[in-house]
């Protein structure tokens, strides 16, 4: 079966870091791209970034472009988001979602910026 494991979130202040992995199975990962999303309490899912299948290729929400840096491991199966520069508006649940019309995600992991 398909699965989608985040992990890697955690509490952060302004201006860190953190590095968030989504480690998949059950599918032939290196022929989809990933994107990865997040959801604040009250508001609705947004994306936040994409990468291709082969990771050539990626994509980034406005919000998080210069900040954030999506990569993929195809032998190791995972897909990871680096969070530089975190801001509070950053704070949200992260999922982990493949591009394909079948809505498989991940359980998400909780990211919280706060001094």
């Amino acid at each position: 079966q398909v699965q989608l494991v985040e992990s890697g979130g955690g509490l952060v202040q302004p201006g860190g870091s953190l590095r968030l992995s989504c480690t998949a199975s059950g599918f032939l990962f290196s022929i989809y791209a990933m994107s990865w999303y997040r959801q604040a309490p009250g508001k609705e899912r947004e994306l936040v970034a994409t990468i291709s299948n082969t990771g050539r290729g990626t994509n980034y929400a406005d919000s998080v472009k210069g900040r954030f840096t999506i990569s993929r491991d195809n032998a190791k199966k995972m897909v990871l988001l680096q969070m530089n520069s975190l801001k509070p508006e950053d704070t949200a649940v992260y999922y982990c979602k493949i591009v394909d019309s079948r809505n498989y995600w991940g359980q998400g992991t909780q990211v919280t910026v706060s001094s």
